[in-house]
């Protein structure tokens, strides 16, 4: 059983940045994905078990960039430019799929709790 531990989540103007980190054993692809109050589950990023491979949601390229340290394991995401619509729970979630980067939450088989994120404007 793989355990996921997000942190790093919290409050902050527009136009400001916050740095998601998930802790997960083993050498998964792995996902960040949110869910805003009354709305679904939406794919963020995505970054391949080795980290050469990512992907990015239309929403978020350019702002947000995701990583990961093997040795740490440890997946982050950097938010910069972050805006009122990027409030929500963002969670992240590792996939036993290894072939490819996959967008679709169902997709990935384990999920971390969720932190918080919430930009003011």
């Amino acid at each position: 059983q793989v355990q996921l531990v997000e942190s790093g989540g919290g409050l902050v103007q527009a136009g400001g940045s916050l740095r998601l980190s998930c802790t997960a054993s083993g050498r998964y692809n792995m996902g960040w994905f949110r869910q805003a109050p009354g709305k679904e589950r939406e794919f963020v990023a995505a970054i391949s078990w080795s980290g050469i491979s990512t992907t990015y949601a239309d929403s978020v390229k350019g702002r947000f960039t995701i990583s990961r340290d093997n040795a740490k394991n440890t997946v982050y995401l950097q938010m910069n430019g972050l805006k009122p619509e990027d409030t929500a729970v963002y969670y992240c979630a590792a996939t036993q799929t290894r072939t490819y980067l996959t967008r679709t939450d169902y997709s990935y088989n384990y999920w971390g709790q969720g932190t918080q994120v919430t930009v003011s404007s």
